[in-house]
């Protein structure tokens, strides 16, 4: 027989129990993962063990006629969450088995709960009533006529849960971690739709909580993209919380219908493994980012961490947004999040789009921004000055958007050569979101283009701090370090991602870049030749610095066939004259590289960290190579007068 504790119920069935009360699900004592309202349909099976619970019943109960998700999608969504977490099946079900157009029934055995005394009095200061105290207890069998199921006393019991219910919330609500909470992860928010093309709009409602929470200092806010890789994972929240090196998680589930959206959210506390408050919010989608705001100024609340007043004041803005616009702003950030040219190219119609829904929408010009800056296939000047002109566009309405600062300065460095304009463009997006790890990944970039090389290596440290799954920042972190010549920690660091991504292929071009810095070009073409064996990538397909390396260990046919195929690709789209100057300067042509290289700062096509890393190591004594520094604005950087500012490695 179960025995609950003096506060709270709990219903025990095989390995597993449900705590009521704090709305867990353990198995042998450890929390399992369950989306709310898979665990409201479990606690109304459990309430009636061996009795049918019909469709209608649970949609009268959970779905509610203004509940904005269609009813026959969500059950069964709801029902099969339930089953993956019990470990059950549909086929051959042990405990809950499905009867085809009717309901549900929970087939295993429940130990019923108990009572152990007097009630102690509720949290949150609710008061238990004596008469309350003293009625029987309901047994989780559902079996109503052991207790003389009268209408008396069902008015006291339902008063019991009432009260109770009542207490519960008020601390769900209200209660602050008791150790403040300084790091958390936003976990995928559940999409109850039962419409998997709804997904974006789930995914927009995760990322937009996470910048809000992002910009509060005090909190270490872990990137959606890292988040977002534990969407299906079948890991407990404490075993997450200690892979993403945080204290506590988000978790929550979004419903919709037209006009009106449902979000609920909940903290808890990883160390603990205990619920810190939860809350469900209801909303017309024009409102839907002021309960964004709303929800992370709630959560600010519960971990008790110093929020300062720029914080406040952007977390208290009632920001409306026209629908149609939000709409296809999440369907632009969702296609971006794929990259891909086709995905790229949906994104900036999407973006493109919001704009002429809501024209006063900053957020869509941002996108806008990213997504013209990402069309590395399309020349710069075609490129470059839309970025620029969305950006601008987007901080005129609004000039505290981090992200929007943060395109702008990539603009104002890579196209224009404006180094200092950049940097503080940088640093006004930093400022705005601290945990913005995109923000101090690009960061870094810029530094190493500067050769600020030890200035550049702890943004990049904090960008992976904050997105811990990113291959793209891995594989910057070790070229960071690789510039400092700690080229055993960068050789751990390029291991772990490979890990991470395994045919990544930044990865071995990171990895041979560095043998290059140390001398062994033999080693660093065999980096090539053991993927090529891996993948079976043609040479045609191959990037210019796999030719460069070839040709340096004299393989000057193969360094011939990848510069063949840099021309083919030529014909399809735009590629930099950097590409080509590369794979020349390996087969020994200097003078045709240099021209090269000279076109392609006419075309305001720098490749920025081969142009400072490699490029400078074999170049830097070259006179047409210092005068194209020149012209960048980069002279004083790549060479400080004796005595002065260093370059840092």
């Amino acid at each position: 027989m179960a025995s609950p504790s003096e506060d709270r119920r709990i219903i025990r069935f095989g390995a597993f129990e449900l705590d009521v009360s704090s709305g867990e699900l353990r198995k042998q004592g450890l929390k399992t993962r369950l989306p709310p309202q898979s665990f409201q349909v479990l606690q109304r099976l459990l309430e009636r063990p061996r009795e049918v619970v019909t469709r209608e019943e649970l949609r009268q109960e959970l779905w509610p006629a203004d509940t904005f998700v269609d009813f026959e999608m969500g059950v069964s969504s709801a029902v099969k969450k339930l089953r993956e977490a019990l470990g059950d099946s549909a086929e051959n079900p042990r405990f809950v088995e499905t009867l085809p157009r009717r309901g549900y029934r929970f087939i295993a055995p429940v130990d019923e709960p108990a009572a152990t005394g007097p009630a102690e009095p509720a949290v949150g200061g609710a008061v238990v009533p004596e008469a309350a105290k003293q009625a029987p207890v309901v047994a989780a069998t559902g079996e109503k006529r052991r207790l003389g199921w009268t209408p008396g006393r069902a008015v006291v019991v339902a008063l019991v849960i009432a009260v109770a219910g009542a207490a519960t919330w008020t601390w769900r609500q209200g209660h602050a971690a008791s150790i403040p909470i300084h790091s958390l992860a936003v976990l995928p928010f559940e999409n109850l739709t039962g419409n998997s093309e709804q997904d974006y709009f789930a995914d927009g409602v995760t990322e937009t909580l996470t910048t809000n929470l992002a910009q509060i200092r005090a909190l270490r806010v872990i990137s959606r993209t890292s988040a977002m890789q534990y969407r299906h994972a079948k890991k407990s929240l404490p075993e997450i919380a200690r892979e993403l090196s945080v204290e506590a998680v988000v978790e929550g589930a979004v419903g919709r219908s037209g006009d009106r959206v449902r979000v609920t959210a909940q903290l808890i506390d990883a160390r603990t493994d205990r619920h810190v408050w939860a809350k469900t919010y209801d909303r017309e989608l024009r409102d839907v980012l002021a309960l964004q705001s709303e929800v992370a100024w709630a959560i600010a609340q519960a971990v008790q961490v110093e929020v300062g007043p720029d914080e406040r004041r952007r977390l208290s803005r009632t920001a409306s947004v026209h629908p149609d616009a939000y709409e296809s702003y999440l369907k632009g950030r969702y296609y971006w999040g794929l990259r891909g040219r086709e995905n790229l190219i949906k994104a900036a119609a999407y973006f493109q789009q919001a704009t002429t829904e809501d024209p006063a929408y900053a957020p869509a010009y941002s996108g806008l921004s990213d997504t013209h800056r990402m069309f590395d296939e399309d020349a710069p000047r075609e490129s470059m000055p839309k970025a620029e002109a969305a950006a601008r566009k987007a901080l005129a309405l609004d000039d505290t958007l981090a992200e929007a600062h943060a395109s702008l300065a990539g603009v104002l460095y890579r196209y224009h050569w404006q180094w200092a304009a950049a940097e503080k463009e940088f640093q006004r997006a930093l400022d705005l979101d601290p945990n913005y790890a995109e923000g101090h990944r690009a960061y870094a970039i810029y530094l190493l283009t500067m050769r600020r090389n030890a200035e550049a290596l702890p943004e990049a440290r904090l960008a992976q701090e904050l997105s811990p799954l990113s291959p793209v920042i891995g594989v910057e972190l070790a070229t960071a370090l690789a510039r400092l010549e700690r080229y055993g920690e960068a050789a751990e660091q390029l291991r772990r991602t490979r890990e991470l991504d395994p045919v990544f292929s930044r990865v071995d071009l990171t990895l041979a870049l560095m043998y290059a810095q140390q001398g062994d070009l033999a080693k660093a073409a065999a980096v090539f030749d053991e993927r090529r064996a891996r993948l079976g990538r043609p040479l045609g397909a191959a990037g210019p610095w796999v030719g460069y390396f070839y040709a340096k260990v004299g393989r000057s046919a193969d360094a011939l066939a990848v510069l063949r195929g840099l021309q083919e690709r030529s014909r399809e789209h735009y590629v930099t004259p950097q590409s080509f100057a590369v794979v020349q300067l390996g087969l020994g042509h200097k003078e045709e590289a240099l021209t090269l290289l000279e076109r392609a700062g006419e075309q305001r096509a720098v490749e920025v960290l081969g142009f400072s890393g490699p490029l400078f190591d074999e170049l830097r004594g070259d006179a047409r190579y210092r005068e194209l520094l020149g012209r960048m604005g980069l002279g004083a950087a790549y060479f400080p007068k004796r005595g002065g500012p260093g370059t840092s490695g």
